[in-house]
């Protein structure tokens, strides 16, 4: 699901937003080609968009870079998820 809100949906948003926005105002119009539409720059917006979303997510998410890792080890018999301190 992350990787359909953080890669797809950016970039087909402005094209489906531009397609809708047609289909409610436009009445009658069909919808351009690829020569007569916006297209270029629906998709260039939506790439700018992905590309703010995974920089967005890289900066606000993870860990401290100061903290130490510890691997997943065994402890009792029983298998310990790696932790960061």
């Amino acid at each position: 699901m992350r990787v359909f809100l953080q890669y797809v949906l950016p970039i087909i948003a402005p094209a489906a937003l531009y397609v809708l926005w047609l289909v409610m105002h436009g009445k009658g119009r069909k919808i351009p080609g690829l020569d007569d539409g916006p297209w270029f720059w629906l998709i260039v917006v939506g790439f700018l968009l992905a590309a703010a979303s995974v920089i967005s997510y890289g900066v606000t998410s993870g860990h401290d870079p100061n903290s130490e890792y510890v691997p997943p080890h065994y402890e009792d018999g029983k298998v310990v998820p790696a932790q960061n301190r």
